[in-house]
C-alpha cells in the first residue's frame, strides 16, 4: 500500500512539473533550445535540492551541508507552489485575453488600410487636379528603368523588381504570434506573482512575529488574578534557516510584552543540540515574573527529545514532562507531544492532571491541539498549543483544517477553552502565505471581577 501511495505521489509530481514546464517554457517559445532546456534544468534542479535539504535535515547530515541545501531547496519548494497556482489561474484568463486580441485585430488591420479613393467614370487624368497628379519622370534611353515595370526586365547586371512577399503565420496578427504572445503574457505573469509572494512571505518570516493579544475570561480564576498576562510563543523552529539573530528577535519581541509567565508550546528547533546549541542560547535572556516553562512538540522527537529538555532547563526554562506545578492563582500543567509514543515518552494526562484540585483553574500547555479531546475529559480550562502553523502556506489552511479541530485563535470546546498559535517561525520554507507569525499574549480574565 505504501509503495502503490508514493507511486502516485510521484507521478502527480512530474505531470504537475512537466505542465509547469509546458506553460512556462515550451508554450512562450518558438521552437527547441536554450530557454527549454534551461527550464527543464531549473525545475529539476529546484526539486533536486529540494529532496536533498529535506534528507540531509532528517539523516543528520553535516550542519554547513544543510544550510547550503536549506535556502535554495527550501524556498523552491515555496515558489513552486505559486508558479503551478499561476499557471492553473492562468488557464481562466487565457481564452478571455485571446477573445480580446480577436475582437481588436480587425480594428486596428481596418484603421491602418486607408480607403481607396473613388475613380471617376471618365479616368483619373480628367478629373484629378493637376497638383494632386503623382509626378512621373519621363524615361531617357539611358535609364534602365525606361522600359517599366511592366516589361518584367531589370536593369542589365542589377537585381530584379522587389515584389512584396506574402505575409507569414508568425508575422500575422492571429494563428500562432498571437498564441505565443497569449501564453507569453500569462506564463510572465504567473511567474511575477509567484516571486512576489513568495518574497514578501519570505520577508515577513525574517522580519520576526508580531505581537497578538487574546483575553480568554475563566471561570475558577480568582479576582486577584484579573489581567494576568502568558506570552505563548509556539513553532520557532530554529535550524539551518532560521538561526541565532532569529531567536534573539523572538526573545526581544517576548520581553518587550513584559508577561508574567512564558509558555514555550514545542517545536523549537529542527536539529541536534550540538548544531543549533548556539542558536538556542538567546533564549537564556527571557524575563518572566513567574518564569518561562516548556513542553516538546513533534520535532523535537526528531532531533533528540531528550538532550532539548536538559538544554531548555541550562538555558532556565521550565521543562513541563506530564508534569504539573501549583502558581498562585492557577495550576499549570504541561504533557508531552504525541509523537513521543514510539520513544514511550508520550503524553500522559493522568500524571500531568490525575490528583490536583478541580476548584482551582487549570491551564494545559500542549503542543497539537488534536490533544483538546483529552483535556477536556480531565477538566482542563485552557489548553495552550501551536504545530498547525495556521496552515503557513495558502492554501496549506485547508488541509491543517482537514487534521486540527482548531488551525489558529480560541474555540471552546464543552467547558474548556483552546488556543492555538501560528507559530513565530516557519518549518521548510522560511516564507508564509495567508498566515502571519505571532507571539501571543494571553491575557487573563476573571468572572468574578
Amino acid at each position: 500500500m505504501v509503495i502503490v501511495f508514493a507511486l502516485l505521489a510521484l507521478t502527480v509530481l512530474v505531470a504537475a512539473n512537466w505542465y509547469l514546464w509546458r506553460r512556462l517554457f515550451r508554450d512562450t517559445t518558438r521552437g527547441p533550445g536554450r530557454a527549454r532546456r534551461g527550464g527543464a534544468v531549473l525545475i529539476a534542479g529546484g526539486w533536486g535540492l529540494a529532496i536533498g535539504a529535506l534528507v540531509a535535515e532528517r539523516a543528520g547530515a553535516p550542519f554547513w551541508l544543510q544550510r547550503v541545501l536549506a535556502w535554495p531547496g527550501f524556498l523552491w519548494l515555496a515558489l513552486s507552489v505559486y508558479l503551478l497556482l499561476g499557471v492553473i489561474v492562468g488557464e481562466a484568463v487565457r481564452p478571455l485575453l485571446r477573445r480580446f486580441l480577436e475582437r481588436r485585430s480587425p480594428a486596428r488591420t481596418s484603421a491602418a488600410r486607408p480607403e481607396p479613393k473613388p475613380v471617376p467614370i471618365g479616368g483619373p487624368a480628367a478629373e484629378t487636379p493637376e497638383a494632386e497628379r503623382p509626378e512621373r519622370a519621363e524615361p531617357t534611353p539611358e535609364d534602365p528603368a525606361a522600359e517599366g515595370p511592366e516589361s518584367g526586365k531589370s536593369a542589365p547586371g542589377g537585381p530584379a523588381p522587389e515584389r512584396p512577399e506574402p505575409e507569414s503565420p508568425a508575422q500575422s496578427p492571429s494563428g500562432p504570434s498571437r498564441r505565443l504572445f497569449v501564453s507569453r503574457v500569462v506564463g510572465g505573469a504567473a511567474a511575477a506573482a509567484a516571486v512576489g509572494t513568495v518574497g514578501y512571505g519570505t520577508y515577513g518570516v525574517l522580519r520576526g512575529p508580531r505581537v497578538k493579544r487574546v483575553t480568554v475570561p475563566l471561570a475558577k480564576l480568582p479576582r486577584g488574578a484579573h489581567g494576568y498576562r502568558i506570552a505563548v510563543v509556539s513553532d520557532i523552529h530554529l535550524g539551518p534557516v532560521l538561526g541565532r539573530g532569529f531567536a534573539q528577535r523572538v526573545v526581544d519581541t517576548i520581553n518587550a510584552t513584559q508577561p508574567d509567565l512564558i509558555a514555550v508550546v514545542g517545536d523549537l528547533v529542527d536539529g541536534s543540540v550540538k548544531d543549533l546549541g548556539p542558536a538556542a542560547a538567546p533564549l537564556a535572556r527571557l524575563k518572566a515574573r513567574q518564569g518561562s516553562f516548556f513542553v516538546t512538540g513533534n520535532h523535537e522527537y526528531f532531533s533528540g527529545a531528550e538532550q532539548w529538555v536538559e538544554e531548555v532547563r541550562r538555558l532556565g526554562l521550565n521543562p513541563l514532562e506530564n508534569a504539573r506545578t501549583e502558581l498562585p492563582w492557577f495550576d499549570l500543567a504541561g504533557v508531552n507531544d504525541i509523537a513521543g509514543e514510539s520513544e514511550g515518552q508520550g503524553p500522559d494526562f493522568a500524571g500531568a492532571l490525575g490528583d490536583r484540585d478541580t476548584t482551582r483553574a487549570c491551564v494545559l500547555l500542549a503542543h497539537q491541539p488534536v490533544q483538546i479531546h483529552d483535556a477536556v475529559r480531565h477538566g482542563v480550562d485552557l489548553q495552550l498549543s501551536g504545530h498547525t502553523h495556521g496552515g503557513q502556506l495558502w492554501p496549506g489552511n485547508f488541509f491543517a483544517a482537514a487534521a486540527n479541530p482548531t488551525v489558529a485563535g480560541l474555540e471552546r470546546y464543552g467547558d474548556t477553552q483552546l488556543y492555538v498559535s501560528r507559530g513565530a517561525g516557519a518549518w521548510g520554507p522560511p516564507t508564509r502565505v495567508g498566515a502571519p507569525s505571532d507571539i501571543t499574549v494571553v491575557e487573563l480574565a476573571s468572572t468574578h471581577a
